[in-house]
């Protein structure tokens, strides 16, 4: 058995995801979440500058207000990747004042310009949307359930599906205390999550059912099998999981303002995910097979133990 036992320190590593999930879910209905124009609605605004301007531009010219986290395209006829006089800005909801002030402030800060077209909008993905994709989300659950219970049995189905709820409830605690936005790339992120997390537990869970046909006889110590498969896996998961961590680390220092939030999700939901598959998945379907072998025993057998 390896020095470092996994297995038999699963209520240590349930504790530690309990001590983020339930702050993180008492902020979540204290606090709320940072909602973005996606959901939220906002103003559009079509400019047109005297002088061909950059995204860095614009989004620097509203960093005073705020706002440098706001949609900017630039378009028009003529217009190249770098620079163009026709921008396209997508903000939150603003009253009259601050929306003076902002034109004001972009004026001063990048140059003059012709407002062309100037609109308050609503949310790109509205309550219907958001039920749906919840309840596709639960689809998915209930088909991963009964593949892997298909392949492997329905405790190893049960146990990835927890981990997989671990982990989105571990990124949307963090971000109701970050109050980071969310927007529509937050429920890409999610889901790129819950590919990567269920992805790395079957691996792990794989392992375990070829021990238990090579190695596991009646009476043999599953927290040892356990152990063995974790640690026969281990090398790969932790390369699997710095490659994806580094390159997201990449995405989120230099990919820009519009970015950051997706990237900061996917750091979380990775980080989130490797943890998971190693340290929840297996502890979870050791305790799933515990209680199914202590039902299934004899009473008289069961008084001795």
């Amino acid at each position: 058995m390896p020095k470092f036992d996994i297995a038999h320190r699963g209520k240590i590593w349930f504790a530690i995801s309990l001590l983020i999930i339930i702050p993180g879910i008492f902020c979540m209905f204290t606090r709320g979440f940072n909602f973005g124009i996606d959901f939220t609605g906002g103003t559009i605004m079509d400019l047109k500058f005297d002088q061909p301007v950059t995204v860095a531009q614009v989004r620097e010219g509203l960093r005073p207000f705020g706002m440098d986290g706001s949609t900017i395209q630039l378009s028009g006829d003529g217009s190249d990747v770098e620079s163009s006089q026709a921008v396209m800005i997508r903000t939150s909801d603003m009253e009259e004042n601050e929306r003076k002030e902002v034109m004001a402030g972009l004026k001063n800060s990048v140059g003059d310009y012709q407002v062309m077209r100037e609109e308050k909008v609503g949310a790109v993905i509205g309550g219907e949307l958001i039920l749906n994709a919840v309840e596709a989300l639960v689809v998915s659950w209930v088909l991963i359930i009964l593949y892997v219970a298909y392949r492997f049995e329905w405790r190893f189905g049960v146990s990835a599906v927890l981990a997989l709820i671990h982990d989105i409830l571990i990124v949307l605690a963090v971000f109701s205390v970050t109050q980071r936005q969310i927007d529509s790339s937050f429920v890409a992120a999610l889901l790129t999550i819950v590919g990567y997390s269920i992805n790395d537990t079957i691996v792990i869970f794989d392992r375990i059912r070829e021990n238990l046909k090579l190695h596991f006889r009646k009476g043999g110590d599953i927290y040892e099998l356990v152990n063995r498969s974790v640690y026969q896996t281990l090398r790969r998961s932790l390369y699997t999981v710095f490659t994806v961590m580094f390159t997201t680390f990449a995405l989120f220092f230099f990919g820009g303002e519009t970015t950051k939030d997706f990237a900061f999700a996917l750091l979380v939901g990775f980080a989130s995910g490797c943890y998971s598959s190693i340290f929840i998945a297996s502890p979870l379907w050791i305790e799933f097979r515990n209680r199914s072998d202590k039902r299934s025993m004899p009473k008289a057998e069961l008084a001795t133990k």
